[in-house]
């Protein structure tokens, strides 16, 4: 996505925020017409499961521009109020649950607006390591730029940054301080309070939370984007580096942060300014996942590191390891968790669909494949990839066996299916990454 929208009307804003960087926008809200409106519906995904009112995004899309004119009417004359949130919960590995917020289609369309006003604000001011949600970027880059600057820069200490349930936390007060620096509008302020102040129905129960963003949030993290900018990603490039003795960089993916130093002393002061630093914007560094890590360079030809670590981003574990040649490079694989729960999730949707015939099974469980190559497909992780594809054939088997008076196919008569029906094979996506 590009912020040329298309739309001389908001680009302007783009142009102005990027020549004067002290600028503020006073009013900007009454750009979103129906134009603006039509182009952030186009930009939803539509396959979400539908919000309180049950409304799809294909049945609002039958009357599409008599549906878009009725909501700016309602937002030109401020009757516009957000609805609110139903929360469902999903299963953790762990065995806890974890809640999603579901919106209705016409609160997801005005807060996508928002959005796209927002980025044009702000996206000239976003610092180049900021990868998270932004237009053109995506979580590869990020993860390119990680083992790119470890080698760079002679990196030998990891700071993992896991901000604990950061947007169940956000101090809206705070917040709107940090806009204001760059949008002072009354009508956007009225809505972002619409959105923070929705209530969450849960069941039949009604809650309400004076702290966090909107769950499940369309604007949610563009919210974090602009948040953590001031207090993470500025703080860092404008205060801590220059203090620092030797070379460090900062990669962030909203509100999942790596930092890297060369000099253990440099990574230890940094993390213990930067937990302070945290609880005071009323946020909190997850206790766990928030770690040290001593992460250096191997010697050629030395044994490794026994004392060296490991840390997790954007879903991989980072090591280091040989390559072919024999060299200490920095590796990556799927987290154990994340293959994990890709299997069980794979193994779920055997067992719920084993009644689907097998050509409808085999289309589904394919797409599924190749959307987890897609991702986790980087140079280095094709083991993970195999164990992921080698345990779906499994358990394919398994569910299909379920449907014969047997109980079971045996392996030949499976080989001779997956001939009819091949599922596609692990591959290497992203090489560049």
């Amino acid at each position: 996505m590009s912020l040329d929208t298309g739309l001389p009307s908001i680009q302007w804003i783009a142009e102005q925020a990027a020549t004067d960087p002290n600028f503020v926008f006073y009013t900007i809200v009454h750009y979103i017409d129906e134009d603006l409106l039509g182009m952030a519906f186009q930009q939803l995904s539509k396959n979400k499961a539908p919000g309180i009112d049950g409304e799809t995004a294909a049945e609002y899309a039958k009357d599409l521009q008599a549906n878009l004119r009725d909501l700016h009417e309602r937002l030109t004359t401020k009757q516009y109020q957000a609805s609110s949130i139903k929360r469902v919960w999903i299963d953790k590995e762990d065995g806890s649950q974890r809640p999603i917020g579901l919106l209705v289609v016409e609160d997801k369309i005005v807060q996508k607006a928002v959005t796209i006003l927002l980025e044009h604000v702000f996206e000239s001011d976003f610092y180049d390591f900021s990868y998270g949600f932004r237009p053109t970027r995506n979580p590869h880059q990020a993860l390119h730029a990680v083992r790119e600057l470890i080698g760079k820069l002679n990196i030998g200490w990891i700071v993992d940054v896991d901000v604990q349930q950061f947007f169940d936390t956000v101090d809206r007060d705070v917040f709107f301080e940090l806009l204001h620096t760059r949008v002072k509008d009354g009508g956007l302020d009225r809505l972002l309070n619409e959105w923070f102040e929705a209530g969450v129905l849960d069941d039949d129960e009604l809650s309400y939370s004076d702290k966090g963003t909107p769950q499940g949030g369309v604007v949610s993290p563009i919210i974090a984007n602009i948040y953590l900018h001031f207090v993470l990603d500025e703080w860092f490039e404008q205060e801590v580096k220059s203090r620092l003795k030797g070379r460090s960089f900062l990669i962030r993916f909203a509100d999942d942060a790596v930092l890297g130093f060369e000099y253990e002393e440099d990574a230890r002061r940094v993390r213990e300014v930067l937990l302070k630093r945290l609880e005071k914007y009323g946020l909190k560094a997850h206790p766990v996942k928030t770690r040290l890590v001593k992460f250096t360079r191997q010697a050629y030809g030395a044994g490794k590191d026994r004392t060296n670590g490991t840390f997790d981003f954007l879903g991989f574990t980072h090591y280091w390891a040989k390559s072919r040649r024999g060299y200490w490079v920095v590796k990556r694989r799927t987290i154990g968790k994340r293959r994990r729960r890709a299997i069980s999730r794979f193994e779920k949707w055997c067992k719920d669909n084993r009644h689907l015939s097998v050509k409808e099974q085999w289309h589904e469980l394919s797409q599924k494949l190749r959307g987890y190559y897609q991702y986790y497909g980087i140079r280095g992780n094709y083991d993970s990839l195999y164990w992921v594809y080698y345990m779906l054939r499994q358990a394919w088997r398994r569910w299909l066996g379920r449907r014969s008076q047997k109980g079971f196919i045996n392996w030949k008569r499976f080989q001779k299916l997956l001939e009819r029906f091949p599922l596609p094979t692990p591959r290497i996506v992203q090489r560049w990454v």
